[in-house]
């Protein structure tokens, strides 16, 4: 086997789906019985939906779940004021979604796990993971059921308490956001419109908030507690607290489908690498829930890692390739890290900086700027979407591929179109797979030896 992935979360899923589009053998397995069954991370920004654009599910997604309602601030039982999550932002045709959708977790899950099948994927449910060797070769990984599996290289993508990290000793250092403990639960409620996201929130600074699931009939309840609390998960449990902090009867709360608590705190891994290991998500970083930063920035873990271990494994790539996962990662991760907590804390609006487009990898070593004075698109940022010739550039970049533009393709797997769009300034520019500007120059003198670095 080439790739065994532990962890069948939206990280798992996501690498899983790369891997098996680049011809990959992989296998997923998954401590649980099931996919996760939670509402928990339940926003998708707009740089994760170009992803899921690219692995072909971005309309799916869309269908499971829907577009953010406004906030409405109650108080004393009463309405006192609307508003917006999230600051405007204008789409234009290099941004072509700005919007975050919401979508509950278990439904991306589903979705996700669903476009897994469809590309001859598998995923191995009740196999728990209990420790690991590595040797020259690969990796022999051990299960609490007294199976082993071998596997050239495996990845973490098993949460915030991993096994495999642990196992690693790899190390993660961070602190507590919130002193206060919070509770996140999935219900059914009467007596409250769909249309907004309530929220009751106390001068002690406690609260709840009743936010209508799109795409379901649920509400997620999210919950600060006064300090001390000890949260109570059950169905008595949360009736009573929505009937302490709104207007509603604890009647009112028909149904507990999920609940969890947790004291907001930050991780970031010493490595996200060891040898023939590779930890992902929220095994490499942990993030407050504040701003949908920590799924969003999972799934760009495995969507930077896929392209490279399908480099390395199917193209012939040099296996240092590898090394650049953690070095264009773990510097993204603690700045997503220190976003979410800005957020948290309410020292930065949920806005431009939250829809992770801005992100880039410009002191990456794959990164190649042979121009003198760069205008416009640089190497390491994203590749905005535009036309060419009347091909949308998203429909060019979707796919396992690179792709040139401004000159004839250099080598086999090269998709090239003719031009840049305007708004990319004057210049020749390669797009990686995972939609980034690795290389760009004046002209094409120099891609030809950058491609074969890369193993194209």
């Amino acid at each position: 086997m080439d790739v065994l992935i532990v962890g069948a979360g939206p990280t798992g899923l996501t690498l899983g789906i790369d891997l098996a589009r680049r011809g990959v053998d992989a296998l997923v397995v998954e401590r649980a019985e099931g996919l996760f069954p939670g509402s928990r991370g339940k926003g998708i920004q707009p740089r994760t939906q170009e992803v899921f654009d690219d692995l072909g599910v971005r309309e799916a997604i869309r269908a499971a779940g829907g577009p953010y309602p406004a906030r409405m601030i109650w108080k004393d039982g009463e309405r006192i004021g609307e508003q917006p999550m999230f600051d405007a932002i204008e789409a234009d045709e290099g941004t072509p979604y700005t919007d975050p959708l919401m979508v509950a977790q278990w439904r991306t899950q589903e979705v996700l796990y669903a476009r897994l099948a469809e590309l001859g994927g598998k995923v191995a449910f009740g196999r728990e993971v209990t420790g690991l060797e590595q040797d020259a070769d690969g990796v022999t990984v051990r299960c609490a059921d007294g199976t082993t599996t071998r596997a050239r290289y495996v990845v973490a993508a098993d949460g915030g308490r991993s096994a495999v990290r642990r196992a690693l000793g790899v190390g993660m250092a961070g602190e507590a956001v919130d002193p206060a403990p919070f509770l996140v639960a999935d219900v059914r409620l009467t007596g409250l419109d769909r249309d907004h996201w309530h929220t009751f929130p106390r001068a002690d600074g406690t609260g709840v908030g009743l936010c209508p699931l799109a795409g379901t009939d649920d509400f997620q309840v999210q919950a600060r507690l006064a300090e001390g609390t000890t949260p109570d998960l059950s169905l008595d449990g949360i009736r009573a607290l929505v009937a302490a902090y709104t207007h509603l009867d604890a009647g009112d709360v028909t149904e507990l489908r999920w609940a969890s608590d947790f004291r907001p705190r930050t991780g970031l891994a010493d490595r996200f690498r060891a040898d023939r290991v590779f930890l992902a998500g929220d095994a490499a970083h942990v993030h407050s829930p504040a701003g949908g930063q920590g799924l969003n920035t999972s799934v760009q873990d495995a969507y930077n890692l896929g392209w490279k271990l399908g480099a390395v494994l199917r193209g012939g790539a040099p296996k240092a390739l590898l090394d650049t996962y953690e070095e264009e990662r773990r510097a993204n991760a603690a700045a997503m890290l220190d976003l979410s907590t800005g957020v948290h804390r309410g020292e930065v609006r949920r806005g431009r900086s939250t829809l992770q487009l801005g992100l880039d990898y410009r002191e990456s070593s794959l990164s190649v700027e042979t121009r003198e004075n760069p205008s416009g698109v640089r190497a390491g940022d994203r590749a905005p979407d535009g036309t060419v010739s009347g091909v949308r550039l998203f429909d060019a970049f979707r796919g396992p591929h690179w792709t040139l533009l401004g000159a004839q393709a250099p080598a086999p797997g090269v998709r090239a179109l003719p031009t840049a769009p305007r708004s990319y300034g004057p210049g020749v520019f390669l797009i990686r797979p995972d939609g980034y500007v690795g290389w760009a120059g004046a002209s094409s003198e120099g891609v030809e030896a950058y491609l074969a670095g890369v193993g194209v």
